[in-house]
């Protein structure tokens, strides 16, 4: 009986994770040793091209930081999170860092995948 519930426990997790909402573009991230799974209502995506978007939507670097205010006004404990192409310059990494600094955000993550294990 024990191992039916707890088939059953396994199962419904594994089942919520697979319905979990991606809200950036697909983006070739880069590999770290400690990755840790994370949650942010904000996302921030840069394309290999350098393109920035906001939540799958194309923004100019000069609009981020306005539109990361207005919803940080109406939600205090804001988080974001960067998912940069493991291509993209280190300067346009930055340059987005700091408008969401200057938004007054101020959890900030970049999303990486984990490295297979012995590398």
């Amino acid at each position: 009986m024990i191992d039916t519930v707890f088939f059953l426990l396994v199962f419904f997790m594994m089942a919520s994770l697979a319905m979990t909402v991606h809200g950036g573009i697909p983006v070739n991230l880069p590999k770290a040793a400690r990755a840790e799974a994370a949650r942010a209502p904000v996302s921030i995506s840069i394309g290999r091209d350098g393109v920035v978007y906001l939540e799958r939507e194309p923004i100019e670097p000069a609009q981020l930081s306005a539109r990361l205010h207005a919803r940080a006004s109406t939600e205090p404990d804001l988080a974001v999170v960067i998912e940069a192409d493991t291509d993209v310059a280190h300067g346009r990494v930055v340059d987005v860092m700091d408008a969401a600094r200057v938004a007054g955000i101020g959890k900030l993550a970049i999303a990486v995948t984990p490295r297979e294990a012995g590398r």
